[in-house]
């Protein structure tokens, strides 16, 4: 992957500019979403301590009993349904999204309504 790839350069563009304005407290952390071609990744982070709260992926143990692909929309749903599971145990019920440059649709967007559905409020 080059980092002169115009897709690279503008994810970053994008995501330096997200990164101003967002960011993850211990009242409302941040949920910040990493995808790449065979998996996605979401996780729980509180930037004032520095600490990941919970995190959740498509190579995590919970999702080995999911029968399918693992960079679908349907993974990212089950992904945003995990974290939220995890999050409620830890005692967060909101957060901030954090889509990390990349575009509001398809699997991202799956992971937000997952997390939705399964009572995370942000």
């Amino acid at each position: 992957m080059s980092k002169t790839n115009p897709r690279h350069v503008a994810r970053n563009r994008r995501k330096k500019h997200i990164k101003k304005s967002v960011r993850g407290t211990t009242a409302r952390p941040r949920l910040s979403v990493f995808r790449s071609a065979r998996h996605i990744y979401a996780q729980i982070i509180d930037d004032d301590m520095g600490k990941t709260l919970a995190a959740a992926s498509t190579m995590s143990a919970e999702f080995k009993d999911f029968d399918g692909a693992t960079s679908n929309i349907k993974a990212a749903t089950k992904v945003g349904a995990l974290v939220a599971e995890k999050a409620k145990t830890a005692g967060i019920g909101t957060v901030v999204f954090d889509r990390n440059g990349y575009l509001f649709h398809g699997r991202v967007k799956a992971l937000a309504d997952g997390a939705r559905e399964a009572g995370l409020d942000f």
